[in-house]
């Protein structure tokens, strides 16, 4: 039965979600972390957005390919949220009313950093719509991973998809939008520097970790 809202004492597990522009590594640091506690002995999955379900997977095929040039903005955010519906409806929530750590690459700040910020969307309508969209569901912990725009856009020259394929100033707003959230929930959204060396990298969001969510 449908339910707009999941009581958050029905929660038992965590949810860590990994934040940042094109190129700054956070597919990478989220899945060193998976295993990293997975190693520990933690019951923990790992999921990407949007995708991680066959429909998400879907809808992301058509959101990222860059022969789709004429999706609207509009269209663009609804999709995203479809996809994260399905994923919090099929993965997450069940996983997370079973004790299941859950770690998700994406949630609902690209979508208010990349079409709010970065598109001009209304930030106050994506909120309304994400608490529609995610049950009510919020990170324990949010990781943002800050890097220099031109140099996380140098990691991606080729085989560009239709995100990555936007201007300069495009990816300009939507790290400024990520550093505006987390200076609205420092608590939840932390942000981590991007070092040359991954593991020191990994290294910060592990002590983060340690303190904040076991």
């Amino acid at each position: 039965m449908y339910r707009e809202t999941v009581p958050i004492l029905t929660m038992k597990g965590k949810f860590i979600t990994f934040e940042g522009s094109e190129g700054c590594g956070k597919s990478t640091q989220s899945a060193m972390l998976y295993e990293y506690l997975k190693a520990k002995g933690k019951r923990v999955i790992y999921l990407r957005e949007p995708g991680a379900t066959k429909i998400s997977e879907k809808i992301r095929d058509i959101l990222l390919d860059a022969k789709n040039q004429a999706i609207s903005v509009q269209c663009e955010m609804l999709l995203y949220m479809a996809s994260r519906a399905q994923i919090v409806a099929e993965l997450i929530e069940p996983a997370l009313k079973k004790g299941v750590m859950v770690i998700c690459d994406r949630f609902l700040d690209s979508t208010l950093a990349y079409q709010g910020y970065g598109l001009g969307m209304s930030i106050a309508l994506i909120r309304k719509v994400g608490a529609f969209t995610t049950r009510g569901i919020t990170p324990d912990i949010t990781f943002f991973l800050d890097l220099a725009v031109k140099h996380g856009l140098r990691h991606r020259q080729a085989n560009l998809d239709r995100i990555e394929m936007r201007s300069v100033n495009y990816h300009l707003r939507v790290r400024r939008g990520y550093l505006k959230l987390a200076k609205q929930e420092p608590k939840r959204i932390k942000v981590v520097k991007v070092e040359k060396d991954k593991y020191k990298t990994q290294g910060a969001i592990r002590k983060l970790v340690e303190k904040y969510v076991l």
